[in-house]
């Protein structure tokens, strides 16, 4: 009998190894995606703060979590369980679904760029009803949710693709984790940005000497940081979209600009010895980032010359 449980013993033990060795396992084939996919999850970082902007300070933490659980529905719900059955059943219909959603990335960037250049968004706000804070709120989170959806799609297809020997049980288990991790990542950075000038107020009315000067200068800095996380955040929809849309056209055969791109980039980083990681980088990035405007400009101007309903708000 002693022996029985003995043995009994042994094999859960043995069972339990296996176990903790295959969570190591997908804990670093984790780790590993979602390195792969760090990119996209600085552009999402960037891209999120913008939707907060403009609400009282207790409705800003709320959003966040709204969006956050958005992002999470979004890469667990929708996005995972199409990319394992594409992956398993027709792998070669990521690209086209990837590059659609590039386009749309592409046609927020432009939009923004027009909005800002010709005042349209401020003219027409004027000729629209008010929306209440509950209404500006809904629609400012599901817009975040949107655009989150196609950094989403991405974040979880640059994962999968790294963990594509692994078998179905095993990518998913991975998928997830990148999934939590990543959104748990965004979105405690965008809540710390969010709240950074409520934290400098405070230290500036309590702290000490040192703390008091820091907090002022996180008050009067902070405004600046979101002006140009709104800029970066409009920039990273462009180059991300744009680089989408290059990978994908490379994939089909058309090799042109993604080549061209990456000839540049290493042109002028062998031309700077001296910062060449920057910019081989900062190349590539404009270049894809023209590329995402150029499609952009295109999908922006027919949007704009469909004819609408008389009072019908704009594309956006």
């Amino acid at each position: 009998m002693s022996g029985g449980l003995v043995a009994l013993l042994d094999d859960v033990a043995a069972i339990a190894k296996l176990a903790a060795a295959s969570l190591d396992d997908i804990g670093a084939a984790a780790g590993r995606a979602g390195v792969k996919a760090i990119g996209v999850v600085v552009d999402d970082t960037a891209v999120t703060p913008s939707y907060v902007t403009g609400f009282t300070p207790d409705r800003e933490l709320p959003i966040i979590w709204k969006i956050a659980r958005g992002s999470l529905i979004n890469k667990v719900v929708y996005i995972l369980p199409v990319a394992l059955l594409l992956s398993q059943v027709l792998p070669q219909a990521m690209t086209p679904l990837l590059m659609l959603g590039g386009t749309y990335l592409c046609y927020e960037g432009a939009e923004k760029l027009y909005e800002a250049v010709s005042g349209h968004h401020e003219t027409q706000g004027a000729q629209t009803p008010a929306l209440s804070s509950a209404e500006h709120e809904k629609q400012m989170t599901s817009g975040a949710i949107r655009t989150d959806f196609i950094l989403s799609a991405e974040i979880m297809a640059i994962s999968l693709a790294e963990v594509a020997h692994e078998p179905l049980l095993s990518r998913a288990l991975i998928l997830i984790v990148v999934a939590l991790a990543i959104t748990a990542l965004v979105y405690g950075v965008v809540a710390l940005i969010v709240k950074m000038d409520d934290i400098g107020l405070k230290l500036a009315q309590s702290g000490s000497g040192a703390a008091r000067t820091l907090g002022r200068g996180l008050v009067k800095g902070m405004p600046v940081v979101m002006s140009a996380l709104s800029t970066i955040g409009t920039a990273a929809m462009l180059w991300v979209g744009g680089h989408i849309i290059t990978d994908g056209l490379a994939k089909f055969g058309i090799k042109a600009p993604k080549d061209t791109i990456h000839d540049l980039a290493h042109d002028a980083g062998h031309a700077a010895p001296f910062a060449q990681g920057f910019v081989t980088w900062f190349v590539e990035t404009l270049g894809s980032g023209l590329v995402g405007l150029a499609v952009g400009a295109v999908v922006v101007l027919i949007m704009h010359l469909i004819p609408r309903k008389p009072g019908a708000a704009p594309a956006h």
